[in-house]
């Protein structure tokens, strides 16, 4: 019996309930009650939570997937990428984090929102709706970008274990059990406690008014704020935490508990960026080393040095953590998206002999990564470098397809996105294409001057403005109303649209794109083709060079 076949039995033996909703749901471990870190809520409870107790008890159920993604974002890219800043700029580039805030909120909001009402992964939702070439397209870049950077995050554990002086190998096969271990028991609870202990952050200061560091070259500014963006706002974040809700049986009613999910855990990273940002930037400030980023390990060094053993221990143990949280959660959503194209058992629920393939997709990429680190000669900088290039490149197309999905009225019904929140995206969009096209052309000309740079930024703000006037323009001339949609910050849902489900994928009607739609998706194709493959030629005539 297949897995779809499995599903559709189950439904069929609860077709005697009125209650009963037909869902999309490809593997019926997603289906069931919610046994998070913190508490549990069974499948039939459908009491409303009138007192705040029993809201507590509920918030406390659902955290997990919000937390999870945005903890594993500050990974071994992050702490080289806010170190770098810190180090090199003090705290002048802070703000760009302020910014990112919104950014963080509206992207993984609507994943959530997608996995909650579809009880479908991010890559199948792409298949079906958009077709075969950009299902493949999605699916193959998440997975090269995702195994590079599970790479990333093992150099950063070198990095670490050299500097507390313990043995490599072991260091790196002992992180890498830790990891293939915290996901391999079957026991979808057990992972999430793993994943949710306690981490430190600290509050900083010094971060509401946006300015470039004095004296600094724009291009070098402007690589790194393509880096600060590109870590914290990253492709494998979407994948994640669609399928992780609908891993956690997450269903409409519990939306609103998961955006306070997704806050705090928005709060946890910013918190610890802008931490890990000042504390470098204080630790170099007026120092030989100010201006002379290395790697992280280097930093610890330089906390040693400075402020003494403790914090540099501290600073490189949080390191390691980090690490291994974002490999577990990278290599979670990679898996998640295959098993998702390949209509395989796919769930933490489940033990390894369950879902071979899952768990072997997640198991490999973890040693892959870790014989890589291992091999003497692997040139490690440029493999980091080519993680932030590919993000920074793919990121726009990501959050297009996002956008799509979340207006497919047969997708999300009731709860697709409003207008206005459309028209942030829409803003967002145009900043990552710009952003993206900067980093391409630093990428291939490194000596690309400033006033390419400031004119790539004028011309795409003119154009985006433009484009968004004649689009307010047609809406307006079209006297269309928007409908009422709650797919948006402030959208309450009543009784009826809690209960809302996407159908089964065959009984979906085809994807209707306007001719704006597949006229830009034709564009982004060529653009994404384009310049994915000048950066990959790029880095290979680097690799080869010796460079």
């Amino acid at each position: 019996m297949t897995v779809m076949n499995e599903v559709d039995a189950q439904v069929d033996d609860r077709a005697t309930s009125a209650t009963t909703i037909l869902t999309a749901v490809l593997d019926k471990a997603h289906l069931g009650d919610i046994h998070g870190a913190l508490g549990s809520i069974a499948e039939d409870d459908h009491a409303p939570r009138l007192t705040l107790r029993a809201r507590w008890k509920t918030l406390l159920a659902i955290l997990g997937p919000g937390l999870i993604v945005m903890v594993g974002d500050n990974d071994a890219g992050a702490f080289g990428t806010y170190t770098q800043a810190g180090q090199n700029y003090g705290t002048t580039l802070l703000w760009t984090l302020v910014l990112l805030i919104p950014v963080l909120y509206v992207n993984q909001e609507m994943v959530l929102r997608l996995g909650a009402v579809t009880g479908v992964g991010h890559a199948r939702l792409i298949f079906e709706r958009f077709g075969r070439f950009w299902g493949a397209f999605s699916v193959i870049d998440l997975f090269i970008l995702n195994a590079l950077t599970i790479v990333t995050e093992f150099i950063g554990i070198t990095l670490a274990l050299d500097y507390l002086g313990l043995p490599k190998l072991w260091g790196v096969l002992a992180a890498a059990a830790l990891v293939m271990l915290a996901a391999s028991t079957g026991d979808f609870r057990r992972f999430e406690r793993f994943a949710l202990h306690p981490t430190a952050g600290q509050m900083i200061q010094d971060m509401m008014v946006p300015k470039m560091p004095e004296g600094a070259p724009l291009n070098e500014v402007m690589l790194l704020i393509i880096a600060i963006v590109g870590t914290t706002v990253a492709p494998w974040q979407l994948f994640f935490q669609q399928s992780y809700v609908v891993d956690k049986r997450i269903r409409p009613r519990f939306i609103k508990y998961e955006r306070v999910d997704l806050m705090i855990g928005i709060a946890i990273v910013i918190a610890g960026a802008m931490a890990i940002m000042a504390f470098t930037a204080q630790t170099f400030a007026g120092r030989p080393e100010f201006g002379n980023f290395v790697d992280a390990g280097a930093v610890s060094a330089g906390m040693e040095k400075y402020f003494g053993k403790a914090p540099a221990i501290f600073f490189a143990i949080a390191l390691i953590d980090a690490c291994i949280i974002g490999a577990a959660a990278v290599s979670l959503a990679t898996a998640y998206a295959m098993g998702d194209v390949f209509s395989w058992r796919h769930s933490l629920h489940r033990k390894p002999t369950e879902a071979k393939g899952f768990y072997a997709i997640y198991c490999g990429l973890i040693v892959l990564a870790a014989a890589l680190v291992l091999t003497p000669g692997i040139q490690l900088g440029l493999l980091t470098s080519a993680v932030q290039t590919l993000a920074g490149v793919l990121l726009p197309g990501a959050t297009v397809f996002l956008l799509l999905l979340c207006n497919d009225k047969a997708v999300l019904g009731p709860w697709a996105n409003s207008r206005r929140l459309n028209r942030f995206t829409g803003c967002v969009v145009a900043v990552l294409v710009m952003l993206s096209v900067i980093l391409t052309g630093s990428v291939l000309f490194p000596g690309i001057p400033d006033t390419v740079i400031l004119g790539i930024l004028i011309g795409g703000s003119v154009i985006g403005l433009l484009a968004a006037l004649g689009v307010a323009f047609l809406q307006r001339r079209s006297g269309k109303p928007e409908t009422g949609n709650i797919g948006s910050i402030s959208g309450v849902a009543n009784v009826a649209d809690d209960n809302w489900r996407m159908p089964p994928l065959d009984q979906l009607p085809p994807a209707r794109l306007s001719l704006a739609s597949r006229i830009w998706m034709t564009v982004l194709r060529g653009y994404l083709i384009l310049a994915g493959s000048l950066v990959l030629f790029r880095i290979f005539q680097l690799a080869t060079s010796g460079a």
